[in-house]
């Protein structure tokens, strides 16, 4: 359900700001009346990966620094060999996504976290 605030300060194509990322290349964040989903497309070692849409949950982001009251998404994303719980946010124009991976395939992977920033395109 969307809040008072407006969610519309995430919606778009997102391309990462490192071209050479090893991870997420690029991020949709897209709103249908109360619906959000959030597409994403990592690096694979030949081609793109499409992760499975996520819908969103809209969050209240409360910064430390000057005050700032933004928007926030929390989508989770199950690629059935692992699990990304995001969150995804824009600082400064810049749209923030910090991931949390968990592993569930007896690969002895150790959970990670990271996080990866992006610009519009669109």
């Amino acid at each position: 359900m969307i809040t008072s605030a407006n969610p519309a300060s995430l919606s778009g194509r997102w391309l990462n700001t490192n071209r050479d990322t090893r991870g997420i290349s690029e991020c949709v964040v897209t709103q249908d009346g109360e619906d959000i989903t959030v597409s994403i497309t990592a690096v694979g070692d030949n081609e793109t990966v499409r992760w499975p849409i996520a819908h969103a949950t809209v969050l209240a982001n409360l910064e430390e620094e000057a005050g700032q009251r933004t928007i926030a998404l929390l989508a989770k994303f199950d690629l059935g060999y692992m699990t990304a719980d995001t969150h995804v946010r824009v600082n400064k124009g810049v749209l923030v996504i910090v991931l949390y991976f968990t592993f569930h395939d007896d690969s002895g992977r150790s959970n990670y976290l990271t996080r990866e920033f992006f610009y519009r395109v669109d």
